[in-house]
C-alpha cells in the first residue's frame, strides 16, 4: 500500500515541484495539498495521510502551530522549509524530521520513507544548528525552573505530572529537559538525575 502524503506550503510552485518529485514513486501517493497551517490540519483530519510535508512560514496559522495540533493525531510531520532557524521549536512541537527545500529529490524521497519508519530525519545543516542550539546554554548553570523540573523528574514524575505540578505545558517541560541535558552533558532523564546528584545540585 502506498504511503499517503499531504503537502502544506503556501507557494503553488513549490507544491507543484514536490508533486512532480514524489508522484513518480510507486510507493508514494499525494492525497492533498494545503496552502496554510489551518487548511493542513483540516485536510489531515479528512484525508488521514501517513505523512504531512510541512512548510513553517505560512500566512495565518504557521507550520509550528499546525504541527502542535497534528501531534498525536496520526500523521507524522516532515518539515520542509527554506530556513534552518526554527529547528528546535518544530521538533518540540512534534515534527519527526526537518529538511531544507534545497535537498535533492532523492534525499527527500529517502526522508519520507525514513519518517514513515519512525526515524528522525535531519538535514546536515539542520543537525549542526540543533547541536549549537542545545550547546548554547551549557555555559550557564541550571535556572530555578530547570532545577524544579529536575527535582520532580528525580522524584519519578512524568512530563505530564511535572507540567501539572508547575502549571506549565508538557512542551515547556520538554524544553527545560533539553536544556538540562545540554548543560549537564547527558542524553536522558536517568543520566541527568545521576549527574545532578554527583554535582550536588540535588540532595537525597
Amino acid at each position: 500500500m502506498a504511503l499517503r502524503l499531504l503537502i502544506a506550503d503556501d507557494h503553488p510552485i513549490v507544491r507543484d515541484g514536490l508533486r512532480a518529485a514524489l508522484s513518480g514513486e510507486p510507493d508514494l501517493e499525494i492525497v492533498g495539498e494545503a496552502a496554510d497551517g489551518e487548511q493542513a490540519v483540516r485536510l489531515a483530519a479528512d484525508l488521514r495521510p501517513d505523512i504531512v510535508l510541512m512548510d513553517l512560514r505560512m500566512p495565518g496559522m504557521d507550520g509550528v502551530a499546525a504541527i502542535r495540533l497534528l501531534s498525536g493525531t496520526g500523521p507524522r510531520v516532515l518539515v520542509l522549509t527554506t530556513f534552518d532557524t526554527d529547528v528546535l521549536p518544530a521538533l518540540e512541537a512534534g515534527a519527526s524530521g526537518y529538511l531544507l527545500k534545497d535537498a535533492p529529490p532523492e534525499e527527500l524521497i529517502r526522508a519520507v520513507r525514513a519518517t514513515h519508519r519512525g526515524e528522525t530525519v535531519l538535514a546536515p545543516a539542520v543537525a549542526g544548528r540543533l547541536a549549537g542550539d542545545l550547546r548554547r546554554p551549557a555555559r550557564g548553570r541550571l535556572s530555578p525552573r530547570e532545577l524544579q523540573v529536575l527535582r520532580l523528574v528525580a522524584g519519578g514524575a512524568t512530563n505530564k505530572e511535572a507540567a501539572a505540578d508547575l502549571f506549565i505545558s508538557e512542551a515547556s517541560v520538554k524544553t527545560h529537559l533539553l536544556h538540562i541535558y545540554a548543560k549537564l552533558d547527558v542524553r536522558d532523564r536517568a543520566s541527568a538525575v545521576a549527574e545532578a546528584y554527583r554535582r550536588g545540585l540535588l540532595t537525597s
